[in-house]
């Protein structure tokens, strides 16, 4: 063995599984299985967007709810995205648009991240996202196109991330 591969078993804090937090939650699914809601195909371990379906897989599909799903219905988020500032609040549709692309195009190839909810409450823009990467690019995408600046804060409980964008 290598000294890499050595060093990579023994790390303490790493989980075994790569699941997301919410997959690690719920219970094992049958391959293939589709969302009864949105259309997303679970085969091979991973949620797929929807494409064309033959007939022997839909006959042989079990139908259910994906995760992604779940947490939309429960509001339950594991990225929370604030936007703040005086420019924020003048481009607020620009912004807004920016986001569902950011969304749109992330749900394209991994239909677990969506946007859960985008609220607007005084002076500030919240959007609650069910993926921590989904919000970390969220910001990130922000940053890049009006510049401003960016903070994020990972929970030490779930690993939720908390991401603040703002632009005076």
């Amino acid at each position: 063995m290598s000294k890499g591969l050595i060093r990579s078993m023994s790390r303490k804090g790493t989980r075994k599984s790569k699941k997301p937090p919410v997959a690690a939650k719920a219970a094992p699914l049958t391959d293939p299985s589709c969302c009864e809601r949105c259309g997303a195909l679970f085969t091979r371990q991973a949620w797929r967007r929807a494409g064309k379906r033959s007939v022997d897989l839909l006959a042989r599909v079990e139908w259910t709810v994906c995760p992604a799903c779940r947490q939309a219905e429960r509001g339950e988020y594991f990225g929370r995205v604030i936007i703040a500032g005086a420019f924020a609040a003048a481009h607020e549709p620009e912004i807004r648009q920016r986001i569902r692309n950011i969304s749109d195009r992330a749900r394209f190839t991994q239909p677990e991240r969506r946007v859960v909810s985008a609220e607007r409450s005084r002076n500030v823009l919240e959007i609650l996202t069910t993926s921590q990467k989904l919000a970390h690019r969220i910001v990130r995408e922000l940053k890049k196109q009006y510049h401003g600046r960016a903070s994020y804060a990972w929970s030490p409980d779930d690993g939720s991330l908390y991401a603040k964008w703002e632009r005076g």
